[in-house]
């Protein structure tokens, strides 16, 4: 063999050693359900910490984000994630209260009401939390607030007597038992299947943030919104622990610091639109107002009716985090 089919011949060799080599540098590819909007900011924030995922790992893990319930309805997300149906996902970790209490710590009415408060919240429940989801098989990659609770609806309300007989749209345990409380109708409807609901007429009253309003367009549906600030829920993002593990140290660092900025950009943005969202709806007509004091007195009581059955179902632990966050509050 002369000299040239020697380099030839070493050139395919290289060469096939290469492509055999490339499966081994092949993108990981993640989808993650997300059950709001896509013009919603906490989607616009995971999309953000997509981005912020490819460019840290340059490329080697790309994560496509699914919003407004499209790849899975919001109650399946977590379930889909764990089943490793999906790698990563986002929901409102209250709708899981049932399940496990603890899930629905930060929609214990009037316990933290301000989006500081939910932050030392989050920080005091998050390992209880942590380990609940651990044991499902998901880790917590960050959690991110909603502006605070009020009330939307069709008709002025100036006491809890007048929601009575309301088409209450529930979202999880406690809104559920609000509406059982008052005398109103409860209806399960997520939030991909709030906007027809409200255009039907098959609701015409619920408890949600200024986001969701504005998201829903429902000025064109409701005329009222009770700024009660009730509560400060929040989304969790979380990872199926398999797939987490089978990257490499550092894509799970680079995805773990994506995390950590996507959680401190989220709550900032939270605070920075928790005003703009109320402007907002009051600039499309509807009447945004604080509860009078007859309906703030009501809803107190409520809420202490609320907090007792939930420290009931949450136990020992329950009542050792809600202590614990009112030595930090």
């Amino acid at each position: 063999m002369n000299r040239r089919n020697i380099l030839a011949t070493t050139a395919l060799a290289t060469a096939g050693f290469l492509l055999a080599s490339v499966p081994a540098m092949a993108q990981t590819k993640w989808n993650l359900p997300a059950a709001y909007a896509n013009s919603n900011f906490h989607t616009e924030n995971l999309v953000e910490f997509a981005k912020d995922v490819e460019r840290l790992t340059s490329g080697k893990l790309q994560i496509t984000v699914h919003g407004n319930a499209s790849l899975f309805k919001a109650p399946e997300i977590k379930r889909a994630v764990a089943t490793g149906q999906a790698q990563i996902g986002e929901v409102l970790i209250s709708i899981h209260e049932n399940e496990n209490a603890l899930f629905g710590i930060d929609v214990v009415p009037f316990l933290a009401t301000s989006l500081s408060e939910s932050k030392k919240l989050w920080e005091v429940a998050k390992p209880q939390i942590s380990k609940a989801l651990d044991a499902q098989g998901l880790m917590v990659l960050m959690a991110v607030p909603w502006p605070s609770q009020g009330i939307y609806a069709k008709k002025e309300l100036n006491t809890v007597a007048d929601m009575r007989g309301l088409k209450w749209r529930a979202y999880n345990v406690g809104t559920a038992r609000i509406a059982e409380l008052v005398g109103a109708q409860p209806l399960t409807i997520q939030a991909a299947e709030l906007p027809q609901a409200l255009a039907t007429g098959v609701a015409d009253s619920f408890m949600s943030s200024g986001a969701t309003g504005y998201d829903t367009k429902v000025w064109e549906s409701l005329s009222h919104f009770y700024d009660t600030q009730a509560w400060i829920p929040n989304n969790i993002t979380f990872v199926n622990k398999a797939a987490f593990n089978a990257l490499d140290k550092a894509t799970q660092d680079a995805l773990l610091k994506a995390a950590a900025d996507a959680e401190a950009r989220g709550r900032r943005v939270s605070e920075e639109k928790t005003d703009w969202y109320l402007k907002e709806l009051a600039a499309k007509g509807m009447k945004v107002l604080p509860p009078s004091p007859a309906f703030k007195e009501g809803l107190a009581k409520l809420g202490e009716q609320l907090t007792a059955d939930w420290l009931k179902k949450a136990g020992a632990d329950g009542q050792a985090v809600v202590e614990a966050f009112k030595k930090v509050k």
